[in-house]
């Protein structure tokens, strides 16, 4: 646990793109979870926003490794770290397309703001 904890906060300490990720991620997760959709919806649309997360310190590791065995320019090294990049695009174009299903499919109760209402109809 202590090494994982140590990766995670070199990876806020010295990667800028995973820094943003993590203003996606917490900018969208208070939606997730107010949205009025099932909890299904709901877990699915929190997992792909952390597989965001994974894939860009996944990313980041590859990259790390691959600049830690040397700098000068090799074209297994650059198409490893176009792949490791491109992974992490397929994790937003999944977010998208996860998010885009759940909101279209729910946009009758979205779109009345009645999740919003307070007291909840639930309350007596």
């Amino acid at each position: 646990m202590r090494h994982s904890l140590a990766g995670f906060a070199e990876a806020f300490r010295h990667e800028q793109s995973f820094r943003e990720d993590l203003v996606f991620v917490t900018l969208l997760t208070p939606f997730a979870i107010i949205l009025p959709v099932n909890a299904v919806s709901t877990a699915v649309m929190l997992a792909s926003l952390l597989l965001i997360v994974v894939t860009e310190l996944l990313n980041s590791a590859i990259e790390s490794a691959i600049d830690d065995i040397s700098l000068e320019k090799r074209p297994l090294a650059k198409r490893a770290k176009d792949m490791a990049s491109a992974a992490v695009f397929l994790a937003f174009l999944n977010c998208l397309a996860v998010w885009g299903t759940i909101l279209f499919s729910n946009w009758h109760r979205i779109r009345t703001l009645e999740f919003l209402r307070w007291p909840p109809q639930f309350l007596p």
